[in-house]
């Protein structure tokens, strides 16, 4: 039975009062047993597994991930795998400021568009799928902690499922303006550099100091400079730490970089630029920490073939869905895409404002894309 405008807004708003910032794993706890419980009623297999991020200062914290599948057991063909994510960018207590609330045709609420929404319609539409067998391939939807923070502990996850997926769709919010679909994003990247100086005191010694501020100046101006918008190239240095005392001599001083890439090639050749970066100054050292996070997703024939089919099934909910031009976002897209998946992405909930204390959902709009879901799943092969 299809679900109604008023069980959808009911089912995301109980979703959204359980607050899931990916910095707090005893809340993205309580989210994923939500669902976990929710898929589970519907007779859905659903399991839990602890995954952690490795990184250079060691191992990071438990978070859970969840998969829901309706696969029979032992049932191991290639299948429809659908991406979302639990954590969202909103502390604890945003809600207190920001109810939960429904003000003409747009549902308020932290977390909401960006992505409980998206989650909850492929959730609600694969409960009415639960039986094996009831859908061409078999599904499995795999639900991360982790994505605003980069996927850093679910990457492995993904793309273990990405290689038995026949194709990807992913729930994240549909672009506003519209509720567009994405086909392509840019790769993402982070640099972290540190500078190393010499201390000495400002007002007596001042030629003795190696200023790491004044290194990090020079070298700042070389990274933005690396900004290639004719090309689709950006380079942003997000965040600079550095000094001790106002009547010191720097010593150190270290700076994050946010950098977006249209193709593997100019991921490459941006790495590259960035690893031969040299100091300008006497008697400094530069640490260079370079990584491409996420490679680009780059629409390809076989993702062209995927977006007519889900165009289609569009089509058959009552709407038109239209492609937005290519993004600078990144997503979990972009994992499967990069390993040959027709992926697409933004098939989530429709509405605006990803991010902020505003963002909302188009009531209006629930039924049909819950529709359309239920047409993807039952119609994709």
């Amino acid at each position: 039975m299809q679900a109604t405008t008023q069980q959808l807004v009911d089912g995301i708003s109980d979703w959204m009062r359980c607050e899931s910032p990916s910095s707090d794993p005893a809340a993205l706890a309580r989210m994923v047993e939500m669902m976990r419980a929710q898929a589970a009623a519907a007779g859905l297999r659903a399991t839990v597994t602890e995954t952690y991020a490795q990184g250079k200062h060691g191992t990071g914290p438990a978070l859970p991930l969840l998969h829901i599948t309706n696969r029979a057991e032992g049932d191991t063909r290639q299948g429809l795998l659908i991406l979302g994510h639990s954590d969202t960018v909103h502390p604890i207590g945003m809600l207190a400021d920001n109810p939960i609330r429904i003000e003409g045709d747009r549902l308020y609420g932290p977390g909401g568009y960006d992505m409980k929404a998206g989650i909850y319609l492929a959730l609600t539409a694969l409960s009415a799928a639960a039986v094996p067998g009831s859908t061409p391939l078999p599904v499995d939807l795999l639900i991360v902690p982790d994505e605003e923070t980069g996927s850093h502990a679910s990457r492995k996850h993904i793309e273990a499922f990405a290689s038995n997926a026949r194709y990807c769709l992913v729930a994240e919010p549909a672009r506003a303006n519209g509720g567009r679909c994405v086909t392509a994003r840019k790769g993402t990247g982070m640099l972290r550099l540190g500078i190393k100086g010499l201390a000495s005191h400002a007002g007596v010694a001042h030629e003795k100091g190696r200023s790491a501020i004044r290194e990090m100046a020079h070298q700042i101006l070389a990274l933005e400079a690396m900004t290639d918008y004719q090309r689709g190239v950006t380079v942003s240095v997000g965040k600079v730490e550095g000094g001790t005392a106002t009547n010191t001599v720097p010593a150190y001083c270290k700076c994050i970089v946010d950098f977006r890439l249209p193709d593997l090639q100019a991921a490459d050749e941006l790495v590259g630029k960035m690893r031969a970066l040299r100091p300008v100054g006497e008697g400094v050292s530069l640490d260079i920490d370079v990584e491409v996070n996420r490679p680009p997703m780059v629409k390809d024939a076989k993702a062209e073939a995927l977006l007519a089919r889900v165009q289609q099934s569009a089509k058959e909910a009552g709407f038109a869905l239209e492609e937005a031009p290519p993004t600078g976002g990144g997503s979990d897209a972009n994992f499967t895409s990069a390993m040959g998946v027709p992926s697409l992405d933004g098939l989530g909930a429709d509405g605006d404002g990803a991010h902020t204390v505003t963002e909302y959902i188009l009531v209006s709009t629930l039924e049909m894309r819950a529709r359309f879901w239920h047409h993807l799943l039952t119609h994709l092969d």
